[in-house]
Formats: structure tokens, sequence, C-alpha cells
């Protein structure tokens, strides 16, 4: 398949088909019978055979949205429930919108019952139809359009397609959030991840990010910085290179680094988002990718794609800003970001997507605030930032002054996928030659180890 491909096109549809074994088609049409109206209903009917799946999904942080775990040095209940990033902001008070991906049906504000098993999402892991969806403003449940009967009788092992209908289109759009996740690694060509690509590898989600009793291995550090279940490239390559050299680089230096060499290749990725510009009646344009770089309900964006990441000293795990911690707003303020240094055993200098951005913050109490952006007087409706702050901080339990400003932000979001062929991975040169790639100094190098004779560990 050359270039990219239309995700709901009937050539992409007709291969899905072909690659599901057609016990997944068959299996259920003997104890699945309509009508079925709602998700709900799918899910009662479910359980009548799998009622313990219902129980260990519940047990998840993709059910949850949450995870207890250490960061900063504190002991937290943190995830994408209650993390603040640059872009749209937080859930709280945006629910409906935010919660379109969640594993669940019906999470429309703060009384949603995480115990209920009905409201748990079978469909949107096990279809095998190509055709099951969510209402993208829907709090969680399937469009109108879904025949609930037909999925239902068609489920099976979930694929890239189940796993990236959200994680592909995280922030409301393909590739908008990632950078190394996006609809073109729903069946890649080789050069855009060799792993997936069908005629490399093939490997589905499951291949890397094992899962046992419903829990996914392996954690965003944006939102569980903390890295519980961590997964890596050693688990396959424990000694991956014929030439010792290139295997003694692997004590400093992370697979992802010389493997991933670009991301986002094929799709534009978002790469800056400014709030503060929000609600001006300026021109709304596009770039060169035809991406949004205004839009009046949200502001001004930068995209790119095939972009070289940062680098920067990875331990595996992250810190991250807690809501209500302090900033400096004449400061960048990081959101999320990695740990370790040169002088860390655990970390190896590993590839980054940045992502900046300006939003609202408490000019009194020194804190970020949790706009509320959608829905009923929301600021996408009223373009009143008085009132979105308000609104926003009252359903995260904060405190609003009634003053507000603006202050700049910074999220590093790590870069797994998109691993290209190793015909395709850095050589030599691309770090350490003239313009290589790493800024040495900036990882605490007195300059470029090759020529300075510097240990990989000391400076």
């Amino acid at each position: 398949m050359k270039g990219k491909q239309p995700r709901k096109s009937l050539g992409l549809f007709v291969l899905m088909l072909l690659t599901i074994p057609l016990t997944a088609l068959a299996g259920h049409e003997n104890y699945i019978s309509g009508p079925l109206n709602s998700g709900p209903e799918v899910t009662a009917a479910c359980l009548n055979c799998h009622e313990d799946a219902a129980t260990d999904v519940m047990k998840t942080s993709h059910w949850n949205w949450n995870l207890k775990q250490t960061i900063n040095g504190k002991e937290v209940d943190r995830g994408k429930k209650n993390a603040i990033n640059n872009f749209c902001v937080s859930i709280d008070s945006n629910w409906p919108r935010c919660t379109s991906c969640h594993i669940g049906y019906g999470w429309e504000d703060a009384s949603f019952d995480f115990t209920d098993k009905t409201k748990v999402d079978c469909l949107v892991c096990h279809d095998t139809t190509g055709t099951y969806k969510k209402t993208a403003t829907g709090a969680g449940h399937p469009d109108e359009v879904v025949d609930l009967v037909y999925v239902a009788k068609n489920v099976g092992t979930p694929s890239r397609f189940n796993c990236g209908s959200c994680h592909f289109f995280g922030g409301g759009g393909d590739a908008v959030k990632h950078g190394d996740l996006d609809s073109s690694i729903d069946y890649p060509e080789r050069e855009t991840d060799v792993h997936m690509a069908v005629e490399g590898n093939d490997f589905t989600c499951q291949t890397c990010h094992a899962t046992e009793n419903h829990e996914i291995s392996g954690n965003a550090m944006v939102v569980s910085p903390s890295n519980q279940t961590h997964i890596g490239c050693e688990s396959c390559h424990a000694d991956p290179h014929a030439e010792s050299l290139l295997n003694d680089h692997t004590a400093a230096v992370a697979c992802q680094t010389c493997h991933i060499p670009t991301f986002a290749k094929q799709i534009p990725t978002k790469t800056s988002w400014d709030w503060s510009t929000a609600g001006q009646d300026l021109e709304e344009a596009k770039d060169e990718h035809g991406k949004p770089t205004y839009m009046k309900k949200k502001g001004h964006f930068t995209w790119d794609k095939n972009i070289v990441p940062e680098y920067a000293w990875y331990n595996g795990t992250g810190g991250a800003y807690i809501p209500g911690d302090k900033i400096n707003p004449d400061e960048m303020t990081l959101l999320s970001y990695p740990l370790g240094d040169i002088n860390d055993p655990e970390a190896k200098i590993s590839p980054f997507k940045v992502h900046t951005g300006k939003q609202i913050y408490d000019t009194e109490h020194q804190y970020l605030i949790t706009p509320k952006v959608f829905g009923k007087d929301g600021y996408w409706k009223t373009f009143d930032w008085q009132s979105a702050a308000k609104l926003g901080m009252e359903a995260s339990g904060l405190e609003y002054s009634g003053n507000y400003d603006f202050a700049s932000t910074k999220m590093y979001w790590s870069i797994n996928h998109m691993v290209s062929p190793k015909e395709q991975s850095l050589g030599c040169l691309d770090c350490h030659g003239d313009n290589g790639r790493l800024d040495w100094k900036a990882l605490g190098y007195e300059g470029d180890p090759l020529r300075t004779g510097k240990s990989a560990r000391l400076k």
C-alpha cells in the first residue's frame, strides 16, 4: 500500500477483514441476539459469560484513568483523570468531550459510577468489523449509526485499529499529541514502522504491550511518570548488534535514539499551542501541511512532520506538574519531563517530542487553571476566560482568585514507535559528526566524548 490511505476507505476495510481470523467473525453468533439499543445493553449480554473480565477491567488505569504512584518524591493518585496538559488542559468540567475515549459509557461528570460493570465498553477493544465508533462528544457512548448487534456478534482479539481508535487521536485529532502514534501505523509501510508493517513483523500492540487479565503493560510518561509496568526493546533484543562497540553504546544510549531517527513521518503532529491569543477575530489560517495555525476558540498552533527528536537523559521515570503546584510565571513550567542525568547509571539518552504551550494560570495563587472549555458555558461557547476559569476550578476543587494571565509550559512525550528498518538507523556521524544532532553540553558532557575521550558516564 503506497501513500496514506483514507482511514475509512473500502480498501482499508477489506484489508482489515482479510487479516481477521474467521473464528473472530463467527465465534459469538450463537451467544448474542438483538435487539441491543445501547452500549450498556451490549455489556450486560457480555457479562453473562465474561463477568470476571469486567471485574478485571475495572482494576486497570484504562478504566480508572488513575494510578497510585510516586511523583516528585510524593505518593499521589495521578493519571489522565487529574493531569494537566498544554493541549485542552484538563478533563475536569470537560468530561463528555474528553471521556469520548474512555473505555466506558456515560462519564459525563464527577459522579460517574466506576463500580457499575455495565458501563464497561467491551466493543471499543474487541470490535473486529471496523464499524464501531464512539460519538466525539458523547461521554463514551457509541455513535447512533453503529449496528451494535452486528459488532457484538463479531468480537475478537484487539487489533492496532482498536487501540488506535483512541491512542492515535488523542487531543481531538490524528497525530495531535504523541507524534509517534497516528493512523499511519494502522497498516504502515516498512519505512514508517518496521515492527507493525505487514512486510516487516506485523506486530499487534500486544506483542510488546503484553496483557494479562486486561492489565496492559507499559505506561505513558505524561500521565504515569512512575512507569510501574516498564517494557523495553531488550525484551526481544538482549544483545542486538554483531559489533561490540555498538552494544557498548546501549549502556548510555536508548535503542530508540538510533532506531527512530524521526517521528511524525507521514502525518504532522502539533508542536505548540498558544491559548493566550484565543478569542480574537483574526483570520483563521492553515500551514503548508493543511493544518490550522489559528482558530478563534483555541488560539495559535504550530505543526511539523518528519521531526528530529529532542534528546534527554531518561531513567524510566519522570516528573510532572500536579494540580495546585506553585509556578513561576516568568519561567517555563514543565508539565511532564524525564528524570535522569549523565551520572545516573539507570539513565540513557532517549528521544522525545517536545510540545510547548501558553496557558491560563491564577496570578494570585500562582498555579495553573483548569478551564471549562467544552459544553454549556464553556469557553468555546462564550469566549469568556473569567467564567471558564471559575467553572473549571470549581470542578477541580481548587480556589480561583478571579485574576488570571497566561504562562509558558512544556511537555516531554517519549518516542517509542515508528521504528525504522535497521538500514535507516542513525550512523556514527549522525551524532559524532561536525554537525551531529546531539547537544553534548546540554547532556552534561564537555563536548563530543569521541573527541574528548571522556567516558560516557563522566564529564
